[in-house]
């Protein structure tokens, strides 16, 4: 900031400007997007793998059927952290003792026995967007089981004229699932799909325990207190006012998102005649 601007706004203000737009908090405003990336992209996986465990929870064939009661019910089990952790880092060490059998030399693989990776051509180093992409799909895979369950639920609430119809008019199982189910079944699955959204967006705040630098660990670093050897101590523990700022920021993503729905409910609802 220019120094003539302390003349117009006082040296105090100015000083509080220069602090916020520092390099370290245009690093912490810049984090936002992986809050949103991980929640859209957990979002969509979500959505995907919600939509297949409830086709597979409709299915006549038992053993279908079976798959989706068993990842619906025991995946939502499974608490958030847990899953968060043991899936990006399950995924990478298979990823890596496929790297090794064919870079490793046996030799290497005798030596090495208990160590990981067992040697350093298998290595597979993972920056902050694929640890990113890993992060979204175990989110996905989460919050699409309890996206299975509203969505099951959803399809059981379409009028079962509806589909009477479209099969009289000869369309087969598929046609009618794709043309006629589905699609009619949005308007009955918005607003627990909403509450997903909701569960999924707070579970954003985990990014940090796969060492990505996210807005909750920007805040918990910039609030800590800060000692400097040329001033002293720069200021006390300030976590608190952080962590109100993203007490804020959340606050204005449900909003926006409430607004969301509710235009989609308004849009999807229309010309229709809940039962």
């Amino acid at each position: 900031m220019p120094d003539w601007l302390g003349n117009i706004i006082g040296q105090d203000l100015l000083d509080g400007l220069n602090y916020i737009t520092n390099g370290k908090h245009l690093m912490w405003y810049a984090s936002v997007r992986f809050t949103i990336i991980a929640a859209l992209l957990g979002a969509g996986f979500a959505l995907i793998f919600g939509l297949f465990g409830a086709i597979l929870l409709n299915s006549k064939f038992l053993p279908l059927r079976g798959i989706g009661l068993f990842y619906s019910n025991i995946v939502r089990g499974v608490p958030d952290v847990l899953f968060f952790l043991f899936f990006p880092l399950a995924f990478e060490q298979l990823v890596e003792w496929f790297f090794a059998l064919s870079a490793c030399s046996a030799q290497e693989l005798a030596e090495n026995i208990g160590k990981w990776p067992p040697c350093p051509d298998a290595q597979w180093f993972l920056g902050t967007y694929e640890y990113l992409l890993l992060a979204s799909v175990s989110l996905g895979i989460v919050y699409g089981a309890f996206s299975a369950n509203v969505i099951y639920g959803a399809m059981q609430a379409v009028p079962k004229g509806q589909l009477e119809a479209a099969r009289a008019f000869g369309m087969g199982p598929l046609s009618v699932l794709l043309r006629v189910h589905i699609p009619q079944m949005w308007i009955y699955a918005l607003p627990g799909l909403s509450n997903v959204w909701m569960l999924l967006l707070k579970a954003t705040s985990l990014l940090s325990l796969l060492q990505i630098a996210d807005i909750v660990l920007w805040a918990d670093r910039l609030g800590a207190p800060n000692y400097l050897k040329q001033v002293g101590l720069v200021h006390p523990d300030w976590r608190w006012r952080y962590y109100l700022v993203l007490f804020l920021f959340y606050i204005l993503v449900t909003y926006l998102s409430e607004r969301f729905f509710n235009y989609l409910r308004k849009k999807l609802g229309r010309g229709m005649v809940e039962a």
